[in-house]
């Protein structure tokens, strides 16, 4: 009886299965909807029945029951490489020539029998797929090229994607999963209809999508898959052949490709499709990508530090728009090289708003004739940020003012060197700052000023600040609260989910408590007890409570004398909060934070008790119900203070589990110490 129950499984995931390719693969349904769904129900009414039965390849598998509490971290078996980006003829012809020079130098002579394979460029979110002896076993996301997420559980829902293959094979296979435009015409309305924000584009749409840990959301959303490489496992003679077999073992691909002898047919064939004769399609292009065909070429020519060699990326003409330039700033990569950076109006690209483009260096703004206040056409093309290509000069008004090249560093002021740099008799000037812990420096700056105990902005670890760093999208702090959704989508790391949860979380940051504020902007010898006495003191002078704001004016206009009077404040503290505050550029600094919308609460607004007015407490050991950290923030809401150290002007010592030496020192000197339970019990 069992193996009879076994066989009937077995041929109905065989006949479930031909259906979903014919359906979902050749788009050649040979049944109805119905007839499809009430097989797919007789095995899974099967399968409840027997749950032993039930394997991971099983067409009822496609969803999984529950959400994922996150994604796991795959490493690749393969590198995952990016394309490099050609944008005319001449970059083709660039291309073939270094290929072929490598070639020469390899083999004695420029082969005679090169081809190319030009294929559609899709624009969607980068997959990989391994199967070990035909069965798939991890689904991931392409991440830093080393390292993706594990999001088999989501690529499991596309119906088009096989679970098992017709050989028994290990394989690694790349391809692009993209939301038909029908399909996001769809998803939007329902979404507006819902008073829900609406996807910008479909590649965002299917980037976020595959993001949900909830399958079942990805299910409804109908993504599809289209394979293009194979890169692991029994690898083809040539990149002709790894297409050919995708078909034979099931796997969706484009049919849109063609093998090309010369850049030539190459170019003819890009002409094609440059008229958007891609409308056609239901995913979107953005260019061709052209591969050499042959295996043994691709494997002489091998890859330079991020892409390979024997392949590149042919985009299609970026979409432009017009926008006026508000501030143009230089931006301070690893390197020390100083890149200008324009601030711009708000300007929608490619279906996101943008507010930053490169200027490249001096010499591109002295060639655009580029001037603060211009407006410019701005564009999206290859560059992970968008690009100013031209002046609209005759909209002018007189008000414009002509860009100078710094001669100091605009972060630490060091001295600049210029260097000539040149490519093909092209010449100009790059300046680069002598200091080398310039970047190093600001980059602490900026770590520290979104850290927890500052503004605490949720999602920018350090590695991301130094992402936005080397992309030219922030220089300072103020910069931070400039970013949109458009700004950060189009970076490596970045999703349509982690874009919004991002901005959202700089929307969040910028009501700031005023000793937050004060210990965020890093002040030497300003820690974070010190930022709360400053809080304290001056927003209560006078005996009246003042705002966020007016607090804020008090301090930057205290005199020397004045901070030196405040408990916890010394001489050389005082020196270095008056000193920063005099500074013309941490007032400018200060005045951008407000004018990008950070506003400052007065830290008594927050004050819920007064009954630790006046004592001091020190912590020491393990708390058990509470951290150190949110114990601090009650004694301080409640009027008191914290110290470090424990001394005879020490009312309290607070001692959990494991209490250090503040223990000891707290008995010798006879001050009151306090379990946590007590401790507690004061506050309420």
């Amino acid at each position: 009886m069992k193996e009879n129950i076994k066989q009937k499984i077995k041929n109905l995931r065989t006949q479930i299965n031909d259906l979903r390719y014919k359906y979902h693969v050749l788009n050649d349904p040979q049944v109805t909807d119905a007839m499809y769904q009430g097989l797919m129900d007789e095995l899974r009414k099967i399968e409840e029945e027997h749950p032993e039965l039930v394997t991971p390849d099983s067409s009822t598998q496609r969803v999984a029951g529950e959400p994922l509490e996150k994604f796991e971290k795959v490493v690749h078996t393969v590198s995952q490489w990016s394309f490099n980006d050609a944008f005319n003829r001449e970059d083709l012809d660039d291309w073939e020539e270094r290929i072929l020079k490598i070639l020469e130098k390899k083999f004695g002579e420029r082969p005679k029998d090169l081809s190319y394979t030009s294929e559609l460029k899709i624009d969607g979110l980068h997959i990989v797929l391994t199967y070990k002896k035909g069965k798939l076993i991890v689904a991931a996301t392409r991440g830093d090229g080393r390292v993706g997420e594990d999001v088999t559980q989501n690529i499991k829902t596309i119906q088009s994607v096989p679970f098992v293959l017709k050989k028994e094979i290990d394989l690694v296979v790349e391809g692009e999963v993209w939301i038909g435009e029908k399909q996001f015409a769809l998803i939007n309305k329902q979404r507006t209809a819902n008073n829900e924000p609406v996807f910008a584009n479909p590649r965002n749409m299917a980037a976020g999508t595959i993001r949900q840990l909830d399958s079942k959301i990805v299910a409804e959303r109908k993504l599809s898959l289209t394979t293009y490489d194979i890169s692991g496992g029994d690898m083809p003679e040539s990149q002709e052949r790894e297409l050919e077999l995708l078909d034979v073992l099931s796997f969706p691909t484009d049919h849109d490709w063609q093998v090309c002898k010369n850049i030539d047919q190459i170019w003819k064939m890009y002409e094609q499709w440059i008229d958007r004769d891609h409308k056609k399609k239901e995913f979107m292009i953005d260019g061709l990508v052209i591969k050499v065909n042959q295996k043994k070429y691709q494997d002489a020519l091998g890859f330079t530090g991020k892409a390979p060699r024997w392949a590149i990326a042919m985009k299609f003409p970026a979409e432009q728009g017009t926008t006026k330039i508000v501030d143009i700033y230089w931006q301070v990569g690893r390197t020390g090289t100083l890149t200008p950076v324009a601030l711009m109006e708000p300007v929608r690209l490619a279906g996101t708003t943008v507010t930053h483009a490169t200027l490249h260096n001096f010499d591109e703004i002295e060639r655009l004739g580029v001037r603060l206040g211009d407006m410019v056409v701005v564009e999206k093309a290859g560059d992970i940020i968008p690009k100013v290509v031209r002046v609209l000069d005759k909209m002018r008004d007189s008000s414009e003012k002509k860009v100078v090249m710094p001669k100091k560093c605009p972060i630490c002021h060091s001295e600049i060197e210029r260097y000539e740099i040149g490519d093909k008799g092209a010449s100009g000037v790059a300046l680069i700052c002598t200091n080398k812990q310039c970047y190093a420096k600001e980059l602490k700056n900026i770590i520290h000023f979104v850290s927890k105990k500052s503004f605490d902005i949720d999602g920018l670890g350090k590695k991301i600040v130094e992402h936005l760093m080397q992309e030219g999208l922030i220089r300072n702090v103020a910069d931070i609260f400039t970013l949109t959704k458009g700004d950060l989508e189009p970076l490596e790391r970045f999703a349509e989910k982690s874009a919004d949860n991002l901005v959202d979380a700089i929307e969040k940051a910028k009501q700031v408590s005023l000793n937050r504020f004060i210990f965020g902007l890093g002040i030497h010898h300003v820690g974070e007890e010190t930022a709360i006495a400053l809080a304290e003191h001056f927003s209560t002078k006078g005996g009246l409570l003042s705002s966020g704001w007016g607090s804020l004016e008090k301090i930057m206009n205290a005199n020397f004398e004045e901070l030196e009077e405040i408990n916890d404040v010394g001489p050389r503290v005082a020196k270095s909060i008056f000193e920063y505050f005099r500074n013309g550029e941490n007032q400018k600094l200060i005045e951008d934070l407000m004018e990008n919308g950070v506003k400052v609460e007065s830290r008594k607004s927050k004050v819920e008790s007064r009954n630790l007015v006046g004592k001091t407490f020190v912590l020491t050991g393990t708390l058990q119900t509470i951290t150190r950290d949110e114990a601090k923030e009650k004694i301080r809401m409640a009027g008191g203070s914290v110290s470090g150290s424990v001394s005879k002007k020490t009312d309290f010592v607070v001692a959990g589990d494991n209490p250090g030496s503040k223990y000891g020192v707290a008995k010798s000197l006879g001050v009151e110490i306090l379990s946590e339970t007590h401790f507690l019990s004061m506050l309420k």
